[in-house]
């Protein structure tokens, strides 16, 4: 799994198992790469690339993916069954009928020698779906004692049962608005909250944020990079309030955002997880909208790999050829098995 907040490429090695109709699994093994200081703006820059840079950056981020899990699995002594690979997003705009997860499968498949299934979101894109999110058929089936599963990486997303129907959206951008201003102080983020915590919330940019349009509009729906570098990012550039308040009418700005869904759909358990999850004065604003609700914060690992060991989760639905997406959560025309299969 490679985020938004480009902090690394997750590895986690799973072992799923089946009894009658509930599923389990345990972590094996976990590690992040870091990206070296060339990744990272590689990476960051294909946005306004031309198509031979893209091309070549898909070919080389999926050898450099397979090269990581090599060696993850030679150092731990694993024996995988199969590799299951999100790949780093670069466009997604499903409104326009395209989604772009660069990291080829088949270079992939022949850096590291296992089967690859990649390319998880461009099928339910095509069946009029966003493509997004994904993970909720995990949480549904992986983590069924929980009224919600909240994920605040670069975005945050939440998922939860409605009757019969897993429903789950992209809520509003997270890290990649702290780590932005974060940024302007030569950090990489801002650890446990504490410049937003020495900061206060300025209610005329909070009110701004707020009346953005993606938050009233119903869901299906979920953001891309594209939607927060134009419509977020400049409004927090244009500010010449301290970064300390910026940074802390960020954070009031995302947990009300959060906050307005949970106490809207009366969720008390929800699980909590994902690189925002150890922001301390985001989860102190969370509770303190939220009184009624339960943030359960797991272990460092499942906050850390949640998302890639549901990524994992999903490349093996695929390999049995059971659906790992649901209408009901991307709006796409049908329940269906996603994913390309690359055999090395």
């Amino acid at each position: 799994m490679s985020g938004t907040s480009l902090d690394g490429l997750d590895m986690v090695c799973v072992r799923f198992s089946l009894g009658g109709e509930r599923w389990s699994f345990r972590i094996l093994a976990s590690e992040t790469v870091g990206y070296m200081e060339e990744w990272r703006n590689r990476l960051s820059r294909l946005f306004g690339a031309d198509g031979a840079e893209l091309a070549a950056a898909h070919a080389a981020f999926g050898r450099f993916s397979g090269e990581c899990v090599a060696g993850f699995v030679r150092r731990n002594a694993l024996e995988p069954l199969l590799v299951a690979s999100h790949g780093h997003t670069v466009f997604h705009q499903p409104e326009r009928g395209f989604t772009l997860q660069i990291g080829d499968g088949g270079a992939l498949a022949e850096a590291c020698g296992l089967p690859v299934v990649s390319d998880f979101r461009v099928q339910d894109v095509a069946l009029g779906g966003q493509g997004a999110p994904l993970v909720p058929v995990g949480d549904a089936l992986l983590f069924p004692e929980y009224d919600a599963c909240l994920n605040i990486g670069g975005i945050s997303n939440i998922s939860f049962q409605e009757g019969e129907r897993r429903i789950a959206f992209d809520i509003s951008p997270a890290n990649q608005l702290f780590n932005f201003l974060a940024g302007k102080r030569g950090l990489a983020y801002d650890k446990e909250g504490a410049l937003a915590a020495c900061g206060k919330v300025d209610e005329r940019l909070l009110a701004r944020m707020n009346a953005l349009g993606y938050y009233s509009a119903p869901y299906p729906k979920s953001l891309g990079r594209e939607w927060v570098e134009a419509e977020l990012l400049p409004l927090l550039d244009a500010s010449e309030l301290p970064l300390e308040d910026r940074m802390a009418t960020a954070v009031e700005h995302s947990a009300i955002q959060i906050t307005s869904v949970i106490r809207e759909r009366q969720l008390r358990r929800v699980l909590l997880t994902g690189g925002g999850a150890k922001n301390t004065f985001l989860r102190q604003r969370l509770a303190a909208l939220a009184p009624d609700a339960a943030f359960v914060l797991p272990d460092d690992e499942l906050v850390d790999y949640k998302e890639a060991l549901v990524f994992a989760f999903l490349g093996l639905l695929r390999w049995l050829e059971r659906p790992n997406c649901l209408r009901s959560v991307t709006g796409a025309s049908r329940d269906h098995c996603a994913g390309a299969v690359w055999m090395p």
